[in-house]
């Protein structure tokens, strides 16, 4: 197994286990380590290793052409970016990098002038780790203390700490084991937050008063369900707490004072199983965007004193999916897509009609940015498309005027009329039209010669935004056409597109990917075989499914922590995320019918003696959300089971999580291995 001249080969080892009168084979099952999330037996570690050698003994030849990839897409970053500025209160608050640094400084000054402050410093928190990633960040309402949570091994268990941005010193106090928001209670005394229980679920509620030792803090809220996550927000007004807790499918709202948060939580409306409703305050009403009765949202009030009856304010559409809304002081921004294209509407408090912000492009990606004032008389909005680089503006109420403030430099350059977007719109095989976003040079061949990226994901109601990338680029320069198919499963045409890509329809999700691609190639973009795909986490699940049923479609594909060994996860509710995966999976330990759906699909368990695509996988040993082993059962089981001689390889970030390494540059060198890989198999690496 620690041989790289050859590819390592996991041994097998017999395994089985029967479920519904039907017994499961799982020779591989030895490379979950039953000491997770302290991985330390050798046998599994040699293998990951030898996969790791396999891995990088397959790259080398390609170094070269990983390094041009590198550095064009560094080119391609401003290194010494900043934010637009925001005001908070008494400051201006914006981040920003220095040339060379992988992460960024939070700073801000005074509205009423003096010096700039540097409030929290990545690059130093980060020193001296493989892995960095800042989590919530919150400064209190009196603008004197920062509270911050860091992670350093990708496993998403942060540690929270407390900064005196007067003096620069932190709190004695330590938080371990954070997983939610950090809110401050209006005082500036209080802080709200979440540990995340040992089965890496966020079950409650705590409060921590400064100055007072963490074992002393109160547990204010408790969730008993084990399916069921807790998170701690604020109302846009500030006066409220909001401590939500939910499923995917379900969720229940409760109210604290900011102000009082020992006082008896309020009850906006029980939990009823399948509806979703999230909560906002303003002048003592209520505002709630609820699925109650329609799958595309509505939006009804109601008031303190009787939170849970419900008024409509504005009705649900068959078109237009309410995605979210804001409350300001004076109005109010509803967003949502209208025919699966972004909308921002402003409205006031006594009529409820819609503004409709303009926006240029036939296709794009536009959302409320960062607006942390509750009186505004103008709005920050965030705008990209395919050809178009993220853009900052200004919206002024009065005039309707969009500032541009502003727009994604690219020092290499860029030149946006040298590439064309459309939105296609494919037919399915039930005769569904499945939309897709496709980005190509201009002079693109329509001869079927060209080769094609095509992305997708199609899971948790998740809609893929038709946006920009700096590092896409190296493709579309090369010659490629790269498309975002959008999929059922994700919720790019409402909640309906989300349902009817789960549970007993979950296959919809695949079949629409690969005829996605099946309709590109009709078009004319590519042909059978040039087409490059990529997935992550379920979306890796959608690259193994469709590696499985169409492997000869696919002349690359990248699966990064891929979700593929979906029946034995769904099986196991010891797993940190498995009982609040079952609304979107279903349950194979108590429902037989949800067993056999997940059964015919599964990718690991549907692996087969055929030939199968070049294929690239990544995972993270600290991954809390798609195990390890997940991909590294499946890549030993298709490497003793495929009859073809294409390439398969592996890399394990042995000190990362889901996202992979952090950094800027660093998760940019996995980008360019990525589409190394891809060039090398299309035959384009030269």
């Amino acid at each position: 197994m620690t041989d790289t001249a050859k590819p390592p080969v996991a041994a097998r080892r017999p395994h089985s286990f029967a479920r519904h009168g039907i017994t499961v084979e799982d020779p591989w099952a030895w490379l979950r380590d039953p000491g997770y999330p302290d991985v330390q037996d050798k046998d599994v570690l040699t293998y990951l290793e030898a996969e790791n050698g396999w891995f990088e003994q397959a790259m080398a030849p390609r170094k070269a052409l990983t390094d041009a990839l590198f550095t064009e897409m560094k080119g391609r970053i401003k290194e010494d970016d900043s934010s637009v500025p925001q005001k908070d209160g008494d400051y201006v608050y914006w981040r920003a990098f220095e040339v060379g640094a992988q992460y960024r400084k939070w700073y801000r000054r005074p509205v009423a002038g003096g010096a700039d402050q540097l409030i929290l410093d990545e690059p130093a928190l980060a020193e001296g780790h493989d892995y960095f990633r800042l989590g919530a960040m919150s400064v209190s309402p009196d603008g004197r203390y920062l509270a911050y949570a860091i992670d350093n091994n990708g496993s998403e268990r942060f540690e929270a700490r407390i900064k005196d941005l007067a003096t620069g010193e932190l709190l004695p106090e330590v938080i371990p084991g954070t997983l939610s928001a950090l809110v401050w209670t209006s005082d500036s005394k209080g802080l709200l937050y979440g540990l995340a229980n040992e089965n890496w679920r966020t079950d409650n509620a705590r409060l921590h008063w400064l100055g007072q030792g963490v074992e002393s803090d109160v547990e204010l809220f408790h969730e008993d369900d084990e399916g069921f996550r807790v998170s701690v927000g604020l109302t846009s007004s500030e006066k409220w707490i909001v401590i939500a807790t939910g499923d995917h499918v379900t969720t229940e709202v409760w109210l604290l004072p900011a102000d009082n948060p020992a006082a008896q939580p309020l009850l906006v409306s029980a939990r009823k199983p399948g509806r979703e409703y999230e909560v906002d305050e303003h002048d003592g009403t209520l505002y709630i965007r609820t699925n109650d009765a329609h799958p595309n949202f509505r939006l009804v009030k109601a008031s303190l004193e009787t939170p849970d009856q419900w008024e409509e304010v504005i009705g649900p559409d068959d078109h237009f999916y309410l995605t979210d809304f804001t409350l300001f002081k004076g109005f109010y921004v509803t967003e949502g897509r209208q025919d699966g294209l972004d909308q921002i509407e402003l409205r006031d408090y006594a009529t409820h009609r819609a503004k409709r912000i303009p926006f240029p492009e036939a296709s794009y990606s536009a959302s409320l940015d960062d607006n942390p004032e509750y009186d505004v008389i103008k709005l920050r909005i965030g705008y990209e498309s395919m050809v178009t680089p993220d853009t900052i503006y200004d919206y002024h109420l009065a005039t309707g005027e969009l500032e541009v403030l502003k727009v994604q430099e690219i020092p290499s350059g860029y030149d946006a009329t040298r590439y064309e977007t459309e939105r296609l719109m494919i037919a399915a095989r039930d005769g569904t039209p499945i939309p897709v976003s496709i980005v190509y040079p201009k002079d693109l061949p329509r001869d079927g010669s060209a080769p094609l990226h095509l992305y997708g994901y199609g899971a948790y109601g998740i809609a893929m935004e038709p946006g920009f990338s700096t590092t896409r680029l190296s493709l579309l320069d090369r010659g490629f056409a790269f498309a975002l198919a959008h999929i059922r499963g994700g919720d790019d045409l409402g909640q309906q597109w989300y349902l009817d890509g789960k549970l007993d329809k979950r296959t919809n999700t695949f079949t629409d990917f690969v005829d996605v691609a099946k309709g590109l190639i009709e078009r004319g973009y590519t042909s059978k075989g040039r087409i490059s795909i990529s997935g992550g986490s379920a979306g890796g699940e959608l690259m193994g499914a469709v590696m499985n049923s169409d492997p000869d479609l696919w002349g690359a594909v990248v699966a990064h922590v891929p979700f593929v060994d979906v029946l034995n996860t769904m099986l196991d509710e010891t797993l940190p995320l498995t009982p609040g995966e079952w609304p979107e999976w279903g349950n194979p330990i108590e429902d037989k019918a949800a067993f056999e759906t997940i059964r015919a699909y599964d990718p690991y368990g549907n692996v087969r003696a055929q030939d199968y695509p070049p294929l690239m996988v990544t995972a993270g040993l600290n991954d809390p959300r798609v195990t390890y082993w997940e991909p590294a059962k499946w890549v030993a089981k298709l490497r003793a089971t495929k009859t073809d001689s294409n390439i398969l390889i592996l890399k394990t970030n042995m000190g990362a999580g889901h996202g992979g390494k952090s950094g800027r540059f660093e998760s940019l060198h996995e980008t360019a291995e990525e589409f190394a890989f891809i060039l090398w198999q299309l035959g384009m690496a030269d």
